[in-house]
């Protein structure tokens, strides 16, 4: 979490909230899938000066608590608990007809943007959607668009099942699988087990042809939208042709 790109995109959400009189604390619980980090990183990044703010300028400056364990990275640690790649098989084995999403991150240069891919098995269509940072908080900001834009009924048949891996842009399942707008669910979140990117291989293979035309480390700051859902029109396409071929 040293990477100065992180600290810079910290310091943008924290900086002008304490200089507006909110507590480190709270705005650590207001912007958790923001931050990525915990609540004692902050206060050690404020006491190393790598903020716009120092100790001074902390209304209170709030003793750590080792009894109030927030997680490094996890945004919900326990949030593979029935949830695992165990429990998805025996989901699909009770709901055979389901229809299968899988979920992952493309990553660019190290702090900069980076897309969100999500992946129809059973249309073989990938879509990807630009995200300015690879936080918790962007991945539920792209499932909430597309809710709204979709409406529930159609989001509900098209998302039924999504599988990911257990990167921390995906450890809020709670936000991902509930509704906001009413008391439901949307949608059911299963994750991969660790170091098993097979288990979604499909969206690996696509993986691969993004990768042709923006390789591993290569920075995605200057691209658009529109760049990506061209790359992705090209992909679809050639991943169709490959499939129609006799």
């Amino acid at each position: 979490m040293s990477n100065e790109d992180d600290i810079a995109r910290i310091n943008g959400i924290i900086s002008p909230l304490v200089k507006n009189g909110q507590s480190l604390h709270q705005i650590y619980l207001d912007h958790v899938d923001e931050l990525m980090c915990s609540e004692k990183t902050l206060y050690n990044y404020v006491d190393a000066q790598l903020f716009d703010i120092r100790n001074i300028d902390l209304p209170r400056k709030v003793k750590y608590r080792p009894r109030y364990k927030k997680p490094e990275f996890k945004v919900d640690r326990g949030c593979r608990i029935e949830r695992s790649y165990a429990d998805f098989q025996k989901y699909l084995g009770a709901n055979p007809e389901t229809t299968i999403v899988q979920m992952d991150s493309v990553i660019g240069r190290v702090g900069g943007k980076c897309l969100l891919t999500i992946h129809f098995v059973e249309s073989s269509l990938m879509l990807a959607f630009l995200r300015d940072a690879n936080t918790s908080a962007s991945v539920i900001e792209i499932i909430n668009l597309l809710d709204e834009v979709l409406g529930a009924k159609t989001f509900n048949s098209l998302f039924p099942v999504i599988l990911t891996d257990n990167g921390s842009e995906f450890s809020n399942p709670k936000e991902i699988e509930k509704r906001s707008t009413i008391p439901c669910n949307r949608t059911k979140i299963f994750y991969c087990d660790p170091s098993a990117p097979y288990q979604k291989g499909a969206c690996e293979v696509n993986h691969e042809l993004i990768r042709r035309i923006l390789p591993k480390g290569s920075s995605f700051d200057e691209l658009t939208q529109q760049d990506i859902t061209l790359m992705m029109n090209h992909i679809n396409s050639y991943k169709r042709k490959k499939t129609e071929q006799p």
